[in-house]
Protein backbone atom coordinates (compact mmCIF):
# COMPACT_ATOMS: atom_id res chain seq x y z
CA UNK A 1 0.00 0.00 0.00
CA UNK A 2 1.52 3.72 -0.87
CA UNK A 3 0.13 6.76 1.04
CA UNK A 4 1.16 9.99 -0.92
CA UNK A 5 0.92 13.15 1.53
CA UNK A 6 0.70 16.49 0.39
CA UNK A 7 4.36 17.41 2.22
CA UNK A 8 3.85 21.32 1.32
CA UNK A 9 -0.18 21.82 2.25
CA UNK A 10 -1.38 23.62 5.85
CA UNK A 11 -0.28 25.92 8.17
CA UNK A 12 2.69 24.42 9.51
CA UNK A 13 3.67 22.87 6.34
CA UNK A 14 6.42 21.38 5.42
CA UNK A 15 8.13 20.50 9.15
CA UNK A 16 4.86 19.07 10.55
CA UNK A 17 3.91 17.49 7.49
CA UNK A 18 7.54 15.47 7.58
CA UNK A 19 7.58 15.29 11.43
CA UNK A 20 4.18 13.17 11.21
CA UNK A 21 5.47 10.83 8.44
CA UNK A 22 8.89 10.36 10.24
CA UNK A 23 6.88 9.27 13.58
CA UNK A 24 4.29 7.38 11.76
CA UNK A 25 6.15 5.15 9.16
CA UNK A 26 6.99 2.87 11.67
CA UNK A 27 3.48 2.55 13.23
CA UNK A 28 1.94 1.74 9.59
CA UNK A 29 2.41 -0.69 6.79
CA UNK A 30 2.14 1.47 3.92
CA UNK A 31 4.68 3.36 2.12
CA UNK A 32 4.59 7.10 2.17
CA UNK A 33 5.42 9.22 -0.37
CA UNK A 34 6.26 12.72 0.31
CA UNK A 35 5.04 14.86 -2.46
CA UNK A 36 6.79 18.83 -2.42
CA UNK A 37 9.87 20.67 -2.92
CA UNK A 38 12.91 17.45 -3.26
CA UNK A 39 15.37 19.67 -2.24
CA UNK A 40 13.16 21.36 0.84
CA UNK A 41 12.11 17.86 2.23
CA UNK A 42 15.51 15.90 2.14
CA UNK A 43 16.84 18.54 4.10
CA UNK A 44 13.97 18.76 6.69
CA UNK A 45 14.66 15.41 7.45
CA UNK A 46 18.02 15.77 7.92
CA UNK A 47 17.30 18.24 10.43
CA UNK A 48 14.70 16.55 12.51
CA UNK A 49 16.49 12.96 11.92
CA UNK A 50 20.29 13.56 11.92
CA UNK A 51 20.22 11.13 9.17
CA UNK A 52 18.84 10.86 5.04
CA UNK A 53 15.75 9.88 3.97
CA UNK A 54 17.06 6.30 2.75
CA UNK A 55 18.53 5.41 6.23
CA UNK A 56 15.33 6.75 8.45
CA UNK A 57 13.25 4.14 6.31
CA UNK A 58 12.78 2.35 2.81
CA UNK A 59 9.05 2.93 2.94
CA UNK A 60 9.71 6.61 2.87
CA UNK A 61 9.84 8.54 -0.26
CA UNK A 62 9.60 11.60 -2.50
CA UNK A 63 8.10 12.93 -5.35
CA UNK A 64 9.16 16.16 -6.35
CA UNK A 65 6.75 19.17 -7.25
CA UNK A 66 8.05 22.47 -7.67
CA UNK A 67 4.87 24.40 -7.17
CA UNK A 68 2.50 25.08 -4.36
CA UNK A 69 -1.31 26.16 -3.85
CA UNK A 70 -1.36 28.54 -1.16
CA UNK A 71 -4.57 29.15 1.24
CA UNK A 72 -5.54 32.19 -0.36
CA UNK A 73 -5.43 30.68 -4.12
CA UNK A 74 -9.06 30.65 -6.02
CA UNK A 75 -9.56 26.86 -5.70
CA UNK A 76 -10.02 26.35 -9.67
CA UNK A 77 -7.86 28.35 -11.08
CA UNK A 78 -4.94 26.99 -8.89
CA UNK A 79 -6.02 23.35 -10.07
CA UNK A 80 -5.71 24.49 -13.55
CA UNK A 81 -2.78 26.33 -13.87
CA UNK A 82 -0.39 24.80 -10.84
CA UNK A 83 -0.03 21.82 -12.88
CA UNK A 84 3.49 20.80 -10.30
CA UNK A 85 2.22 21.76 -7.43
CA UNK A 86 2.27 19.13 -4.30
CA UNK A 87 -1.74 18.78 -4.37
CA UNK A 88 -2.01 18.71 -8.32
CA UNK A 89 1.00 15.89 -8.42
CA UNK A 90 -0.47 14.10 -5.70
CA UNK A 91 -3.89 13.56 -7.43
CA UNK A 92 -2.55 12.90 -10.37
CA UNK A 93 -0.39 9.74 -8.65
CA UNK A 94 -3.61 9.02 -6.76
CA UNK A 95 -5.45 8.77 -10.40
CA UNK A 96 -2.51 6.45 -12.11
CA UNK A 97 -2.67 4.07 -9.81
CA UNK A 98 0.59 5.10 -7.83
CA UNK A 99 -0.88 5.26 -4.53
CA UNK A 100 -3.79 4.52 -3.06
CA UNK A 101 -4.84 7.20 -1.05
CA UNK A 102 -3.93 10.76 -0.51
CA UNK A 103 -3.87 13.74 2.29
CA UNK A 104 -3.43 16.95 2.09
CA UNK A 105 -4.01 19.79 4.94
CA UNK A 106 -3.71 22.45 2.38
CA UNK A 107 -6.75 24.58 0.46
CA UNK A 108 -10.10 23.03 1.07
CA UNK A 109 -11.37 24.54 -1.94
CA UNK A 110 -8.92 23.81 -4.38
CA UNK A 111 -8.83 19.99 -2.86
CA UNK A 112 -12.24 19.45 -3.47
CA UNK A 113 -11.63 20.70 -7.02
CA UNK A 114 -9.08 18.27 -7.83
CA UNK A 115 -10.77 15.52 -5.95
CA UNK A 116 -13.70 15.91 -8.80
CA UNK A 117 -11.86 17.41 -11.80
CA UNK A 118 -8.65 15.57 -11.31
CA UNK A 119 -9.94 11.52 -9.15
CA UNK A 120 -14.03 11.69 -10.34
CA UNK A 121 -17.18 11.77 -8.61
CA UNK A 122 -18.82 8.37 -8.15
CA UNK A 123 -21.60 7.70 -10.28
CA UNK A 124 -24.70 9.28 -8.48
CA UNK A 125 -23.19 11.44 -6.35
CA UNK A 126 -23.58 15.22 -7.60
CA UNK A 127 -21.38 16.84 -4.40
CA UNK A 128 -18.47 15.11 -2.99
CA UNK A 129 -18.62 15.90 1.07
CA UNK A 130 -15.88 15.94 3.99
CA UNK A 131 -17.16 13.39 6.35
CA UNK A 132 -15.23 14.32 10.16
CA UNK A 133 -15.42 11.70 12.62
CA UNK A 134 -16.13 13.23 16.78
CA UNK A 135 -16.09 11.87 19.72
CA UNK A 136 -19.32 11.04 21.14
CA UNK A 137 -20.58 9.51 24.43
CA UNK A 138 -19.26 6.05 24.49
CA UNK A 139 -19.01 5.96 20.64
CA UNK A 140 -18.55 8.37 17.53
CA UNK A 141 -19.93 10.97 15.66
CA UNK A 142 -20.01 11.68 11.96
CA UNK A 143 -20.39 14.85 11.07
CA UNK A 144 -21.06 15.55 7.22
CA UNK A 145 -20.53 17.87 5.37
CA UNK A 146 -17.45 19.12 7.88
CA UNK A 147 -17.04 21.88 5.02
CA UNK A 148 -16.44 21.35 1.08
CA UNK A 149 -19.86 22.38 0.15
CA UNK A 150 -21.08 25.98 1.88
CA UNK A 151 -23.65 26.38 -0.76
CA UNK A 152 -26.34 22.99 -0.94
CA UNK A 153 -29.63 21.85 -2.32
CA UNK A 154 -32.06 19.44 -0.37
CA UNK A 155 -30.47 16.43 -2.83
CA UNK A 156 -27.00 17.13 -1.51
CA UNK A 157 -28.11 16.47 2.26
CA UNK A 158 -29.98 13.37 0.85
CA UNK A 159 -26.44 12.20 -1.23
CA UNK A 160 -24.66 13.05 2.17
CA UNK A 161 -27.30 10.96 4.86
CA UNK A 162 -26.95 7.86 1.74
CA UNK A 163 -23.28 8.27 2.03
CA UNK A 164 -22.82 8.21 5.72
CA UNK A 165 -25.06 5.92 5.98
CA UNK A 166 -23.20 3.15 3.30
CA UNK A 167 -19.65 4.17 4.92
CA UNK A 168 -20.76 3.94 8.54
CA UNK A 169 -22.32 0.08 7.66
CA UNK A 170 -19.24 -0.88 5.97
CA UNK A 171 -16.04 0.71 7.51
CA UNK A 172 -17.41 0.54 11.28
CA UNK A 173 -19.64 -2.37 11.32
CA UNK A 174 -22.66 -0.40 12.15
CA UNK A 175 -25.89 -2.49 10.93
CA UNK A 176 -28.50 0.52 11.15
CA UNK A 177 -26.78 3.60 11.73
CA UNK A 178 -28.73 6.62 13.02
CA UNK A 179 -28.97 9.50 10.85
CA UNK A 180 -29.72 12.96 12.00
CA UNK A 181 -30.20 16.45 10.66
CA UNK A 182 -28.79 19.13 12.21
CA UNK A 183 -31.53 21.67 12.95
CA UNK A 184 -32.58 24.36 15.93
CA UNK A 185 -35.25 22.59 16.55
CA UNK A 186 -36.74 18.67 16.78
CA UNK A 187 -40.11 19.49 15.08
CA UNK A 188 -40.56 19.29 11.26
CA UNK A 189 -41.35 22.92 10.71
CA UNK A 190 -38.19 24.56 12.32
CA UNK A 191 -35.47 25.53 10.63
CA UNK A 192 -34.41 27.36 7.11
CA UNK A 193 -35.99 26.18 3.94
CA UNK A 194 -32.63 24.03 3.01
CA UNK A 195 -33.42 22.30 6.10
CA UNK A 196 -37.21 22.04 5.94
CA UNK A 197 -37.21 20.63 2.41
CA UNK A 198 -34.27 18.39 2.95
CA UNK A 199 -36.15 16.40 6.39
CA UNK A 200 -39.23 16.25 3.76
CA UNK A 201 -37.10 14.45 0.76
CA UNK A 202 -35.21 12.02 3.53
CA UNK A 203 -38.42 11.39 4.90
CA UNK A 204 -39.69 10.54 1.79
CA UNK A 205 -36.81 8.25 0.66
CA UNK A 206 -35.28 7.31 3.66
CA UNK A 207 -36.60 3.54 3.04
CA UNK A 208 -35.91 3.29 -0.18
CA UNK A 209 -32.63 3.95 0.21
CA UNK A 210 -31.71 2.19 3.30
CA UNK A 211 -31.29 5.70 5.68
CA UNK A 212 -32.12 4.82 8.92
CA UNK A 213 -33.36 8.93 9.34
CA UNK A 214 -34.00 9.76 13.00
CA UNK A 215 -35.17 13.26 11.98
CA UNK A 216 -34.17 16.68 13.28
CA UNK A 217 -31.18 16.92 16.08
CA UNK A 218 -30.49 19.79 18.09
CA UNK A 219 -26.59 20.50 18.48
CA UNK A 220 -26.90 19.95 21.71
CA UNK A 221 -28.14 16.34 21.77
CA UNK A 222 -25.64 15.62 18.61
CA UNK A 223 -22.46 14.07 21.14
CA UNK A 224 -25.24 11.83 23.04
CA UNK A 225 -24.40 8.68 21.26
CA UNK A 226 -27.70 7.91 20.11
CA UNK A 227 -26.73 9.39 16.90
CA UNK A 228 -24.28 7.87 15.02
CA UNK A 229 -23.81 10.81 11.73
CA UNK A 230 -25.42 13.92 11.21
CA UNK A 231 -25.97 15.64 8.13
CA UNK A 232 -25.73 19.55 7.62
CA UNK A 233 -24.54 21.87 5.03
CA UNK A 234 -20.78 22.41 4.65
CA UNK A 235 -21.06 25.40 5.96
CA UNK A 236 -23.23 24.64 9.20
CA UNK A 237 -20.88 21.41 9.14
CA UNK A 238 -17.81 23.82 9.31
CA UNK A 239 -19.08 25.97 11.98
CA UNK A 240 -20.12 23.15 14.31
CA UNK A 241 -16.98 21.52 13.75
CA UNK A 242 -14.52 23.84 14.72
CA UNK A 243 -16.61 25.35 18.08
CA UNK A 244 -16.21 21.35 18.92
CA UNK A 245 -13.16 21.72 18.41
CA UNK A 246 -12.45 25.28 20.22
CA UNK A 247 -15.09 23.65 23.49
CA UNK A 248 -12.77 20.87 23.86
CA UNK A 249 -9.28 22.90 23.79
CA UNK A 250 -11.30 25.12 26.52
CA UNK A 251 -12.23 22.34 28.96
CA UNK A 252 -8.96 20.69 28.70
CA UNK A 253 -7.23 23.84 29.65
CA UNK A 254 -9.77 24.65 32.60
CA UNK A 255 -9.15 21.38 33.93
CA UNK A 256 -5.87 21.41 33.87
CA UNK A 257 -5.57 25.02 35.31
CA UNK A 258 -8.25 24.21 37.83
CA UNK A 259 -6.16 21.00 39.44
CA UNK A 260 -2.88 23.29 39.22
CA UNK A 261 -4.35 26.15 41.16
CA UNK A 262 -3.35 24.87 44.86
CA UNK A 263 -1.90 22.06 47.05
CA UNK A 264 -5.38 20.75 47.61
CA UNK A 265 -6.34 20.68 44.22
CA UNK A 266 -3.26 19.30 43.13
CA UNK A 267 -3.97 16.41 45.96
CA UNK A 268 -6.87 16.33 44.06
CA UNK A 269 -5.60 15.69 40.49
CA UNK A 270 -3.38 12.78 42.00
CA UNK A 271 -6.98 10.87 43.03
CA UNK A 272 -8.59 11.95 39.96
CA UNK A 273 -6.07 11.61 36.84
CA UNK A 274 -6.90 8.22 35.58
CA UNK A 275 -10.74 10.03 34.72
CA UNK A 276 -9.53 12.88 33.42
CA UNK A 277 -6.64 11.27 31.21
CA UNK A 278 -9.31 9.50 30.20
CA UNK A 279 -11.96 12.64 29.20
CA UNK A 280 -8.85 14.77 28.41
CA UNK A 281 -8.57 11.61 25.79
CA UNK A 282 -11.87 11.37 24.49
CA UNK A 283 -12.32 15.28 23.32
CA UNK A 284 -9.26 15.59 21.58
CA UNK A 285 -9.80 15.46 18.33
CA UNK A 286 -6.19 14.88 16.82
CA UNK A 287 -6.75 11.60 17.49
CA UNK A 288 -9.16 11.20 14.81
CA UNK A 289 -7.43 12.19 12.38
CA UNK A 290 -8.57 13.50 9.10
CA UNK A 291 -12.11 13.92 7.18
CA UNK A 292 -12.47 11.49 4.16
CA UNK A 293 -13.94 13.19 1.12
CA UNK A 294 -16.88 10.98 0.34
CA UNK A 295 -17.95 10.27 -3.18
CA UNK A 296 -14.70 10.32 -5.32
CA UNK A 297 -13.28 7.22 -6.80
CA UNK A 298 -10.18 7.11 -4.85
CA UNK A 299 -9.71 7.69 -1.14
CA UNK A 300 -9.01 11.81 -0.66
CA UNK A 301 -8.07 12.81 3.18
CA UNK A 302 -8.07 16.38 3.91
CA UNK A 303 -6.04 16.88 7.29
CA UNK A 304 -6.69 19.99 9.69
CA UNK A 305 -5.20 22.97 8.13
CA UNK A 306 -3.63 23.81 10.89
CA UNK A 307 -2.45 19.92 11.71
CA UNK A 308 0.63 19.48 13.77
CA UNK A 309 3.12 16.84 13.49
CA UNK A 310 0.86 14.53 15.79
CA UNK A 311 -2.47 15.04 13.88
CA UNK A 312 -0.55 14.07 10.77
CA UNK A 313 0.56 11.00 12.10
CA UNK A 314 -2.90 10.44 13.66
CA UNK A 315 -3.97 11.14 10.33
CA UNK A 316 -1.36 8.73 8.07
CA UNK A 317 -2.55 5.78 10.62
CA UNK A 318 -6.17 6.43 10.13
CA UNK A 319 -5.66 6.65 6.02
CA UNK A 320 -3.81 3.24 5.92
CA UNK A 321 -7.21 1.72 7.81
CA UNK A 322 -9.61 3.83 5.09
CA UNK A 323 -7.64 1.47 2.45
CA UNK A 324 -7.91 -1.18 4.22
CA UNK A 325 -11.47 -1.14 4.96
CA UNK A 326 -12.63 -0.38 1.40
CA UNK A 327 -14.29 2.42 1.97
CA UNK A 328 -14.37 4.01 -1.24
CA UNK A 329 -14.66 0.75 -3.12
CA UNK A 330 -17.60 -0.46 -0.92
CA UNK A 331 -18.94 3.04 -1.65
CA UNK A 332 -19.03 2.14 -5.20
CA UNK A 333 -20.39 -0.92 -5.11
CA UNK A 334 -23.19 0.05 -3.74
CA UNK A 335 -23.82 3.56 -4.67
CA UNK A 336 -22.89 3.47 -8.30
CA UNK A 337 -22.82 -0.51 -9.43
CA UNK A 338 -26.29 -1.02 -8.12
CA UNK A 339 -28.01 2.23 -9.51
Amino acid sequence: MKIILDAMGGDNAPDANIKGAINAINKIKAEVILVGKEEIIRSKIKEFTGKEIEEVSNRLKIKNATETIEMEDTPTLAIKHKKDSSMVVGFKMLKEGKGDVFISAGNSGALLTGATLIVGRIKGIDRPALAGILPAHKSQLLLIDAGSNTNCKPINLLQFAQMSSIYLRNTYGIKNPAIGLLNIGTEETKGNELVRESYKLLKEKSEELNINFVGNVEGRDAFSGKIDAIVTDGFTGNVFLKTTEGLGKFVKRTLTESFMANLGAKISYLIAHKPIKSLSKAMDYKSYGGALFLGVKKPVVKAHGSSDALLFEYTLIQAEKFVENKAVDNMIEEFEIKK
